[in-house]
């Protein structure tokens, strides 16, 4: 038994050695990831909140105010007032203070940074010189904001890893190479497996919203429609962006570091547990590359701001033209054998 079991246990090893392409990026997927992360996360000014202070003639830091030297708080200066009330309601900034004429904060009564915030600004402002300000309108809490990422992140990898892993392995057993001595054209096995991969996700997906919102009553503001539109493009170029990967590839190892490689940056920089807003202007440009920023950014324009078709135009034609182009990408690259 133990001579069986060694030399099966040799011949696995000795298959994922000589398997160059999936040792290489086994090795190397850890080191991108690292220094990804690294690059987006080591930054020795990090700071664990957000102020948005109404734009004045003195720099930020300069504004004589013993609150603005609390250290830990990125202070951000905006110019217009209701847009940046909105994003404390979206919880995209903590708080808003304005250090004119009139001295004043806005601030979400459901933002546990907010409370904390508040201290911070009360213990620093003895006399009380600051008057509050509740968000107008309802509050939005954060689980309205976060439950576009959460649906979201299950769509990716779904999406990406779902088709991936399926085409791999059709391709390792052979049944590809049996499939192309039929008339299909690689354009219609892609279609047909996009399409079959996107009923169920989209089936998936609006089952699990239904069901979860009975019991947290989600805020929606805008149109079921424009959300159902944006959700079916945000997954149909999700799952065009897994057949890019899988177009060409044999091995499923590499298959999944490819996949990994992919899904990892747009569940870090798409939105999905909180927002870019302070980020780098870089950090906020990458992020815009990707489908599910497209579609997390267009959601929750409909389902907070009360946005229809025209809000999201933007996004749906990049989502439309991501789809067109990941999808002639996975047809043109498109390898019916093992390489």
């Amino acid at each position: 038994m133990i001579k069986r079991f060694l030399a099966v246990l040799r011949a696995r090893n000795l298959e994922f050695v000589r398997d160059r392409s999936t040792l290489g990026w086994n090795l190397i997927l850890p080191v991108l990831l690292v220094f990804g992360l690294g690059a987006v996360f080591s930054n020795p000014n990090s700071t664990l909140f957000k102020v948005g202070v109404l734009h004045t003639e003195l720099k930020v830091e300069d504004v004589p105010h013993p609150f603005i030297k609390t250290k830990h708080i990125e202070f951000i200066t905006i110019t217009e007032l209701d847009p940046a009330v909105t994003k404390v309601a979206r919880h995209q900034l903590d708080m808003v203070v304005d250090f004119r004429e009139e001295f004043r904060y806005w601030i979400n009564d459901d933002s546990r940074n907010g409370y904390v915030l508040e201290k911070l600004l009360n213990e620093s402002d003895p006399v009380g010189s600051l008057s509050r300000e509740a968000v107008t309108g309802d509050a939005v809490r954060y689980i309205d904001w976060v439950v576009p990422g959460i649906l979201g992140m299950n769509m990716m990898f779904s999406c990406l890893f779902g088709v991936g892993y399926v085409v791999v392995r059709y391709r390792k057993n052979g049944f590809l190479k049996r499939l192309k001595a039929t008339p299909l054209h690689a354009i219609e096995f892609i279609t047909a497996q996009i399409t079959s991969r996107l009923l169920l996700i989209m089936a998936v997906t609006v089952g699990v919203y239904v069901g979860t919102n009975i019991f947290f009553d989600f805020r929606m503001e805008g149109s079921y429609l424009a959300l159902l539109v944006i959700a079916i493009l945000g997954a149909f170029s999700m799952i065009a962006m897994g057949f890019v990967v899988a177009s060409r590839t044999s091995s499923e190892e590499l298959a999944g570091g490819l996949l990994n490689i992919v899904s990892w940056p747009m569940m870090i920089l798409s939105g999905v547990w909180f927002s870019l807003e302070g980020s780098t202007p870089l950090i906020q440009q990458i992020a815009k590359i990707f489908p599910l920023t497209q579609m997390l950014d267009g959601a929750r324009i409909i389902m907070l701001d009360g946005g229809g078709f025209r809000e999201v135009i933007p996004q749906l034609l990049v989502l439309v033209v991501m789809s067109i182009v990941f999808l002639g990408l996975g047809a043109g690259m498109f390898r019916w054998e093992k390489g």
